[in-house]
């Protein structure tokens, strides 16, 4: 399992990289278009839409990563108090309907894809077509599906996902 443990976690620094540059490009993007607005009262075109389906790739892209990690949004008082072995079940038994959750939502979202491309929807002011950018969200789910389940692979096999420590945690 450490080759597939290896992979994942080079997969899981590329796709964070990636997620990264487009938020990048959304703050430039927003930035550039506000002072535009307002100094020049030209902003960029398609800005919004742009920025939009940006940070949509760079959300479903992120939970590509999260199926592996397991970085998810969670309150462990119930897990926490649970002995080893019941602990890891509920954690399998949660894995598998994030799977579940993670394949359903990839299922619908390429209804959206083809729904996008058959209506030729494009952006409002450079009519950019919209498909590619919601094909690019349907692969960074459909990664999720894929990394949900070699996570819940390793969790059956009896490997930890690769969680953050709690020291690397920033509530502030």
């Amino acid at each position: 399992m450490s080759g597939l443990n290896q992979l994942l976690r080079r997969f899981a620094s590329i796709v964070e990289t990636v997620a990264a540059i487009c938020l990048a490009v959304v703050t430039i993007l927003i930035f550039v278009s506000a002072l535009g607005r307002y100094l020049f009262s030209a902003p960029i075109p398609d800005a919004f839409d742009i920025s939009r389906l940006l940070l949509g790739l760079a959300i479903a892209w992120g939970y590509a990563v999260l199926g592996y990690r397991g970085g998810h949004i969670c309150v462990d008082l119930l897990v926490e108090a649970l002995p080893e072995r019941p602990r890891r079940a509920l954690e399998v038994i949660a894995q598998a309907i994030l799977l579940i959750f993670t394949f359903a939502l990839a299922w619908k979202l390429f209804d959206r894809v083809i729904s996008a491309y058959n209506s030729t929807e494009a952006t409002s002011d450079l009519r950019f077509p919209v498909w590619p950018f919601i094909g690019g969200i349907w692969l960074g789910v459909a990664a999720a599906v894929l990394t949900t389940l070699a996570g819940l692979i390793l969790m059956i096999s009896g490997g930890p996902l690769q969680r953050n420590d709690p020291e690397d945690d920033v509530y502030e």
